[in-house]
């Protein structure tokens, strides 16, 4: 009886022997891992090192979107406008600015813009001179009254004819563009705006803004001029 109670004794000092053993295993690897952090920096994703108190630079270049220019320069005149030029700017201003593709800045005549909103659509017919109907060079002749006070004559030939010839690339807010559009003489007049548009009243849609870039109107542009009091 004594010699099996001694074996049972012998049984469980070893059985604690080996679990302080492991034991302090666990503490000890514990250890070596805490080591070797401090020694170490840390890693994160996309292969992003960080060691605490450096900056960071990741090598990732950013994705990069191109935006749509404008084919229009900023004239001299517009370059010290602020951006506070711009908050001043009307919803008038925002509208024409995004129509005619150009700056907002650049849209200082508010009364010809104005004039133009107020006649916009109204239909075509020739000899009119009324919001009801009214043909391209009553048109003309009624907004370069209005707008610079200088009296125009009746035809788009005869203002064709009183107008100074300029270059197309001269071309500034207010002046005339001539176009042959059936016969080999002058017979339609515009008002040149911005970036290549010009308002005038169409046979097909009445008033309007079009581009002397589009195929028609390049093919049957005569000539453009500037009037003068």
């Amino acid at each position: 009886m004594k010699r099996v109670g001694y074996f049972i004794l012998i049984g469980v000092m070893l059985t604690s022997c080996k679990t302080v053993r492991n034991i302090t295993s666990k503490d000890n690897s514990s250890n070596n891992m805490q080591k070797d952090r401090s020694n170490r920096s840390i890693v994160f994703i996309d292969g992003i090192e960080i060691t605490p108190g450096t900056i960071v630079k990741s090598t990732h270049k950013p994705a990069t979107t191109k935006s749509k220019s404008l084919n229009y320069e900023v004239p001299n005149h517009l370059n010290s406008l602020t951006n506070y030029d711009i908050e001043k700017a009307s919803s008038l201003q925002f509208k024409y600015a995004l129509i005619l593709d150009t700056y907002v800045e650049a849209l200082n005549n508010i009364k010809l813009y104005l004039n133009i909103d107020e006649w916009w659509g109204t239909s075509y017919c020739l000899g009119g001179n009324s919001k009801t109907c009214i043909d391209c060079s009553a048109f003309t002749s009624t907004i370069i009254r209005d707008i610079y006070q200088i009296n125009l004559p009746r035809t788009a030939a005869e203002q064709f004819n009183a107008s100074l010839r300029i270059e197309k690339d001269s071309l500034q807010e207010g002046d005339l563009v001539f176009f042959k559009t059936k016969k080999n003489y002058i017979n339609h007049v515009g008002i040149f705006l911005a970036n290549d548009k010009f308002v005038h009243a169409s046979t097909s849609q009445g008033v309007m803004i079009s581009d002397l870039r589009e195929a028609y109107w390049n093919d049957k542009f005569a000539g453009c001029g500037r009037v003068i009091n």
